[in-house]
């Protein structure tokens, strides 16, 4: 089995992939998502994924490796001294340097993220190209790959979740809002009115940067989606053509196998 863990800036999501006769069984077995904590250490990390592990009865020696796409650099440490001592294995993190068969035309390739690298990657193994990706996390990603397979770049936004945040924070009188669809985009109180602002402004947001991205890419990109806010958003806007929830996992297993075997 391969341990497979995505960390974002909010969330740590945590995938096994079984294989059998060499070869990965089509999606994750399990998945599990924690709260990213920058000051939990390694037995922190590792009990708690040790605990997952006990509810879906599956042993730590069943695992034979463990790779990791990581965007906060002051968790390597932990979840490398984690897999060492729990799992016995010294884990792979996946960077701009690990990403199979597709050419990078980034100016910068090591400023690449590495759940970007993941989702670029899975997303032209399921999909081919030319294909965008979204990711809705802490940010909102947009990920652009052509029809031959490299990596063209693409755009970064702040997530909802950062706006609404900085609403309150920057504000006197604003408070934090959930995000959520209005029943109408005039709002009637404040907080109405902010989650008008937020909803409708972020999927005009989503649609223009699409819009732009996909007259700058050869021939008509096919657009995914993956992210916690994904089912939210999605359904408002008709240029994404599918949710692909567990992604950045199958990034993450694709990179590795091409890495390792």
């Amino acid at each position: 089995m391969l341990l497979a863990i995505d960390i974002g800036n909010t969330n740590i999501t945590i995938g096994i992939f079984k294989y059998a006769s060499g070869r990965p069984v089509k999606g994750p077995l399990e998945t599990w998502r924690l709260s990213t904590n920058r000051a939990m250490t390694e037995d922190e990390y590792g009990t708690k994924i040790l605990d997952l592990f006990h509810y879906a009865l599956i042993e730590t020696a069943e695992i034979k490796a463990i790779a990791v796409a990581n965007v906060v650099p002051s968790l390597d440490a932990a979840f490398e001294k984690m897999g060492r001592k729990y799992f016995k294995k010294t884990p792979f993190f996946i960077t701009s340097k690990s990403m199979p068969k597709i050419d990078i035309l980034y100016e910068k390739p090591e400023e690449i993220g590495a759940d970007r690298v993941a989702n670029a990657v899975a997303a032209y193994a399921f999909y081919g190209g030319p294909v965008i990706v979204l990711d809705f996390g802490t940010a909102t990603t947009f990920d652009c790959i052509s029809r031959k397979g490299e990596y063209l770049g693409g755009a970064i936004a702040p997530g909802p979740g950062i706006s609404a945040e900085s609403l309150a924070r920057y504000t006197a009188k604003l408070p934090v809002v959930e995000i959520a669809k209005p029943d109408k985009a005039v709002g009637k109180s404040t907080e109405s009115a902010m989650r008008s602002g937020l909803f409708f402004g972020y999927i005009g947001l989503i649609k223009e940067i699409l819009s732009r991205l996909k007259k700058e890419m050869n021939g008509t990109p096919y657009v995914i989606a993956t992210g916690g806010l994904a089912g939210l958003i999605v359904p408002e806007v008709k240029e994404v053509k599918r949710i692909v929830p567990e992604l950045t996992l199958e990034g993450i297993r694709i990179v590795w196998d091409k890495n390792n075997n």
